[in-house]
C-alpha cells in the first residue's frame, strides 16, 4: 500500500540521481535532526550532500519501503562510485521529515545459497498483526542475538523455509546457527549485540535497529525480518561501522 509519506520519501530518495534540492521540500528545516554522522546537521548538510553525490552519476532503486506511524523506512540500493545496500528512516511530523537515520554497507554477494542483498518479497501483508509481529522479532533480538541464547533459534525460526539475505550465510536454520556460534565457520566474522534502540514494523516486516560490535568495532546493525505464521522466515541486513565521536559532522549520534 502507497501512502502520501511514502511516496514523499521515494520522491527525496530519487531526488539523490540529479542532485535536485527542490526533493528535500519535503524536510523541515528548523527540526531537522540527522543521526548520520558523516552528514552535517540540517537540510544545508542534506542539500549539499545531494549536490556532491549527483557528481558521480548515481541510480538509487527504492527496493521496499513501509510505514510505522510516523516512521517511513526504506531498503535500497545504490550505485554511485560504488555499490552499496542500505536502510533509510525518517521521522515525520506532519506532512514533513523531522529526523532521519541510515545504515550502509558495500554491496556483496550472491550469498552460498544465491540470495542477493535485497531480492525476495517486497509488499506487507497481515497489517493486522504488525504489533504481534513486532514483539516476536524483539523476542528474537533480546534473546538470541543479545543474550545468546543459541538453544532457543527453533522457537523462532522456520528450519524449512527461512531464507537468508546476508551476504555471509546461506539458507535455513543450520547456517544461521553456525553463525551464531562459530566465527569459524562464518568467514571468521564476529557478531555481539549489545542492545535494541528501535523496531519498526508494518505487517509481515520487522526492521530492528541495534548497537553493538562488528570484529570488535563499534557497528551498527539494520535487521529487516519477514514474519509469517508466527515464525521468522526472510532476513535482510546491513552492518556499519560507527566512526569515533572525533569524526562526526553532528552531534546527534547514531542511534
Amino acid at each position: 500500500m502507497t501512502s502520501k509519506r511514502k511516496n514523499q520519501i521515494c520522491a527525496l530518495l530519487k531526488g539523490i540521481e540529479t542532485g535536485d534540492t527542490t526533493a528535500i521540500a519535503v524536510v523541515n528545516e528548523d527540526k531537522y535532526i540527522q543521526h548520520n554522522p558523516q552528514t552535517h546537521e540540517g537540510s544545508e548538510g542534506l542539500a549539499a550532500l545531494f549536490k556532491q553525490l549527483s557528481k558521480t552519476s548515481p541510480r538509487i532503486n527504492i527496493v521496499r519501503v513501509f510505514e510505522d506511524g510516523d516512521y517511513v523506512f526504506a531498503h535500497t540500493e545504490y550505485d554511485f562510485a560504488n555499490s552499496n545496500i542500505g536502510f533509510e528512516i525518517f521521522r515525520f511530523e506532519d506532512d514533513l521529515v523531522v529526523e532521519h537515520w541510515d545504515n550502509i554497507q558495500p554491496r556483496l554477494g550472491p550469498n552460498p545459497s544465491g540470495h542477493s542483498m535485497v531480492d525476495g518479497p517486497t509488499e506487507a501483508t497481515d497489517l493486522d498483526r504488525t504489533e504481534y509481529n513486532r514483539e516476536i522479532v524483539r523476542s528474537f533480538v533480546e534473546q538470541v542475538l543479545i543474550n545468546g541464547k543459541i538453544q532457543e533459534l527453533e522457537e523462532y525460526i522456520d528450519h524449512e523455509h527461512f531464507t537468508e539475505h546476508n551476504p555471509h550465510i546461506g539458507d535455513g536454520l543450520s547456517a544461521l546457527r553456525s553463525a551464531l556460534s562459530d566465527a569459524a565457520t562464518s568467514n571468521g566474522i564476529t557478531i555481539q549485540y549489545d542492545r535494541i534502540h528501535r523496531l519498526l514494523a508494518e505487517g509481515t516486516f520487522v526492521l530492528s535497529v541495534s548497537e553493538g560490535h562488528l570484529n570488535g568495532v563499534h557497528s551498527s546493525f539494520f535487521d529487516l525480518f519477514r514474519v509469517s505464521h508466527c515464525k521468522l522466515v526472510e532476513h535482510w541486513d546491513t552492518s556499519e561501522a560507527i566512526p569515533p565521536r572525533g569524526e562526526w559532522k553532528n552531534d546527534n549520534g547514531k542511534f
